[in-house]
């Protein structure tokens, strides 16, 4: 049953993300995306919160669409906005600490609210940038990598791995799923590069999808840590078989503006 609710939601995802990727104008693609990044930041603060860190979700929603929204408004410096989101939280915090109980709580509360924005938020938002900027084909190659090089990272380290990567955050990674990893990114790279691009280099190809995937190799083990560290396999249930929003946009939190920073100053 498990298998047939992941497939099932595996197949509703794939087709509306690739829906709104090939089709879907600008404003509809973003706000769809917005909605998806939201969800996973709620999903952090709920994570946090077992810690009894105390996030102000709402403070933090607020924040990370100010943040989002230099996306679609280029003349918006994102700069301007990262600063006004800590001014918000700064007259948030200021005006709401009134009790000592409040007090005691505002160093990991305040901290907690900020760094949802800046890990999850802020991040993500490269993803609409390659997207709006660059085009589709682009974030093909992004998923192409980071995908596939999950799907080698299972394959390769279920009936092969012997030696514990991230014991701590992710028990059943091993160096041989990492190197199986590398090996089906890189081949999600040249696969893309011949159907996509033809024109770049095959070596700018490969170099590109190792790096990208080194990153999502990070980035997955990463979020897995606030998991651990409250008990909990999934971030939610929000989607049947595969857990929740952040658990499916954990591997692209640092494969994404890393892609992108790629694309902008080494592809161009």
């Amino acid at each position: 049953m498990n298998l047939i609710k992941r497939t099932l939601t595996a197949a509703v995802l794939l087709g509306a993300v690739f829906g709104l990727i090939q089709y879907a104008p600008d404003w509809v693609f973003f706000l769809f995306g917005v909605g998806f990044v939201l969800a996973a930041l709620a999903e952090f603060y709920a994570l946090v919160g077992k810690k009894g860190l105390r996030p102000q979700k709402a403070l933090g929603i607020v924040m990370a669409l100010l943040v989002l929204l230099t996306v679609y408004f280029r003349q918006v410096p994102l700069e301007a906005a990262l600063f006004a989101a800590i001014l918000a939280a700064g007259v948030y915090f200021v005006i709401a600490t009134r009790t000592a109980e409040k007090l005691d709580a505002f160093p990991t509360a305040f901290a907690a609210t900020l760094v949802g924005v800046f890990y999850v938020a802020f991040p993500l938002g490269f993803l609409f940038r390659i997207r709006i900027e660059d085009g589709p084909f682009y974030l093909y190659f992004l998923f192409a990598v980071v995908f596939l090089g999950d799907t080698g990272g299972f394959f390769i380290g279920k009936p092969f791995g012997r030696h514990k990567m991230t014991p701590v955050a992710s028990p059943n990674k091993s160096w041989e799923g990492s190197a199986g990893g590398f090996l089906f990114a890189a081949a999600g790279a040249v696969l893309a590069r011949f159907v996509l691009f033809p024109e770049l280099p095959l070596a700018t190809a490969v170099l590109t999808g190792l790096v990208v995937d080194a990153a999502a190799q990070v980035s997955d083990p990463l979020e897995s840590l606030f998991k651990r560290a409250v008990g909990v396999k999934d971030s939610s249930n929000s989607l049947p078989g595969h857990g929740g929003f952040f658990d499916r946009v954990d591997s692209l939190i640092l494969a994404g503006p890393l892609f992108y920073f790629i694309v902008r100053y080494l592809w161009k």
